[in-house]
């Protein structure tokens, strides 16, 4: 499989635009596919400049409800008209971000695209092809990451804590070998990699995404995890004998954490960053 980073927090090198958001480019043995799309319509410049042709992709997996990986679904549905597009059926919902001061700010999805023919609504689990599946329904084993705090769903006109019941995670398996594929990971990276043991009966061999350990709402860093909170994620990744790629909501300085336990066996991914696994 070949991977390409068409958007993230951070650029490779100047040649590449950044964003806060995340969108990746899956080239696997029977198809071509993208994993969100990143706030804008950045993805598609990047992905030109990567020699990726969106006209191509025959599968696009929107992770969680999010406009920073789902915002560039409108350019992507005028680029591409072949693509399925599987989205959770709740990830149309109104989500908010509460930051330390002001008003909930809307941080959902385009509403309009609801009734879009390509879009393919998911629940659970959810087979694309042989050896392509998706799941949400995590069980909530660990403690969710601090930062999910300020972020809230509406319901019945109320703001409730959002329950990341519209986030779901891709898997990939080709031969001998399994990639997972988190989106922000809200429901708790050690979670997801749990709730893929008892799918699977094993580890992943390779992890790819977002862990949400820090928050982007400014001046409120209780919203950010701690350090020894990211130290015992570190530790069970560790002992997974697994390969994690990460970045976006990540963040730098917990990224640095994890890499500084983990080694080699950890790496970040920019936008423009290519790796063959």
């Amino acid at each position: 499989m070949i991977i390409k980073t068409l958007a993230e927090n951070t650029a490779a090198s100047d040649s590449f635009g950044s964003e806060h958001g995340l969108s990746l480019y899956i080239e696997a043995e029977k198809c071509r596919l993208l994993f969100d799309v990143g706030a804008s319509g950045l993805f598609y410049d990047n992905a030109r400049k990567l020699g990726v042709d969106i006209d191509d992709i025959d599968y696009l997996i929107i992770s969680h409800g999010h406009y920073d990986h789902g915002g560039g679904l409108k350019t992507f549905l005028g680029k591409n008209s072949k693509a399925e597009v599987f989205i959770h059926h709740l990830a149309f919902g109104k989500h908010y971000a509460k930051h330390s001061e002001g008003e909930p700010e809307f941080i959902g999805l385009d509403e309009e695209l609801i009734g879009h023919r390509q879009l393919v609504f998911t629940s659970d689990r959810f087979f694309i092809g042989r050896g392509i599946q998706l799941f949400s329904n995590v069980v909530q084993s660990e403690p969710g990451p601090a930062s999910n705090s300020g972020l809230f769903s509406e319901q019945d006109g109320e703001m409730v804590k959002d329950s990341f019941a519209h986030e779901q995670n891709l898997i990939i398996e080709e031969g001998d070998k399994a990639l997972l594929v988190t989106g922000c990971a809200h429901n708790g990276i050690v979670n997801i990699i749990k709730h893929f043991y008892s799918l699977k009966a094993g580890m992943p061999d390779y992890v790819i995404g977002g862990f949400h350990l820090t928050s982007r709402s400014l001046g409120d860093s209780r919203k950010s995890e701690e350090m020894s909170t990211v130290d015992k994620i570190g530790k069970y990744l560790l002992d997974t004998n697994t390969k994690y790629y990460t970045g976006h909501c990540t963040g730098l300085e917990a990224y640095n954490r994890l890499k500084a336990i983990m080694g080699d066996n950890i790496e970040y991914l920019a936008a423009g960053s290519e790796i063959t696994i």
